[in-house]
């Protein structure tokens, strides 16, 4: 059995597969903190990268929003050698999980907006879940930005070509519309993505999706957990860069919902949450010892 991952050292998180790192994050009870950043945008501070704020700041998971998998660069992470890659780097450098967002875009979806035209490394396809895999990602995220047109019938489709070629760990589902004129997130699609193999099903967190109840997450997370997953709620409507009343207020009401782990997205200073609030969902979630720990513990270990 592996660890909890709120109580791991680096070099044992790193070495986790993929049904590895979501037994940990299952055994650390709602305790799991994803942060999100863009990764093509310059950071808030200039000579180091979004990443290593946020890990020093209580996150256990990163998400590179915005990357080209055929292309990856990443602000303010510079490669030592032509045989290292940038998931190698900040791999070195946070010691932490690092993943990326991928998006099933639907071509024939029915629009609320303007869609979104996105560059193919971006867009789930065969060659960009190969891509992730050589690059050496542990986790992925299929979901969409805002207009670009993922319907969650793509999601169900790109979680069955994702899981063909991909060997970590999957998260998938939608944080808000993507444009896209449907409900975003009911018992029925987290199901389906459950279903189609989603090790963890992503939900908007309550609080950030008009007409999204507590009861409706509750549903989910017994529907999702009853089929062996993980589910995850997303603060992807910009509220991650709220006051930080209101991020306490939003993880602790998801915790009593039942999720297993809880993102904050990149919508703050420089495409990262603003620092404060990171912590502050890490002691609202998890108290002052495991806060500490996860911020103080060495990234040698």
């Amino acid at each position: 059995m592996v660890k909890r991952l709120i109580s791991s050292n680096a070099s044992e998180m790193l070495a986790m597969n993929g049904e590895e790192l979501k037994q940990s994050i299952r055994a650390s009870e709602g305790r799991v903190i994803v942060a999100e950043n863009v990764a093509g945008r310059e950071p808030r501070i200039k000579d180091i990268s979004n990443c290593e704020i946020a890990r020093a700041f209580g996150a256990d998971l990163l998400l590179l929003n915005g990357i080209d998998v055929f292309n990856p660069q990443v602000f303010g992470i510079e490669p030592k050698s032509e045989d290292e890659g940038v998931v190698d780097r900040l791999h070195r450098l946070v010691g932490r999980p690092i993943g990326v967002n991928l998006e099933p875009v639907d071509a024939n979806a029915p629009m609320t907006s303007t869609r979104k035209v996105i560059i193919p490394g971006r867009r789930l396809t065969e060659e960009t879940a190969r891509a992730i895999e050589d690059m050496g990602v542990d986790f992925v995220c299929l979901t969409g930005n805002p207009g670009t047109g993922v319907t969650n019938q793509g999601i169900v489709d790109g979680i069955k070509l994702v899981k063909q070629v991909f060997s970590g760990l999957v998260i998938a589902g939608k944080m808000h519309a993507a444009g896209v004129d449907e409900p975003v997130c009911d018992v029925a699609c987290a199901r389906a993505f459950a279903e189609a193999g989603a090790d963890v099903v992503l939900v908007p967190a309550v609080g950030t999706v008009p007409g999204f109840t507590d009861s409706e997450l509750v549903a989910i997370v017994k529907e999702v957990h009853a089929l062996g997953g993980l589910v995850m709620s997303a603060i992807g409507t910009s509220q991650e860069g709220s006051d930080v009343d209101t991020v306490r207020e939003i993880a602790l009401r998801n915790k009593v919902c039942g999720v297993d782990m809880q993102h904050i997205g990149d919508s703050g200073y420089a495409g990262l949450a603003p620092v404060e609030n990171i912590y502050a969902m890490s002691v609202a979630l998890r108290g002052a010892h495991h806060t500490v720990s996860m911020m103080a513990r060495s990234i040698n270990r």
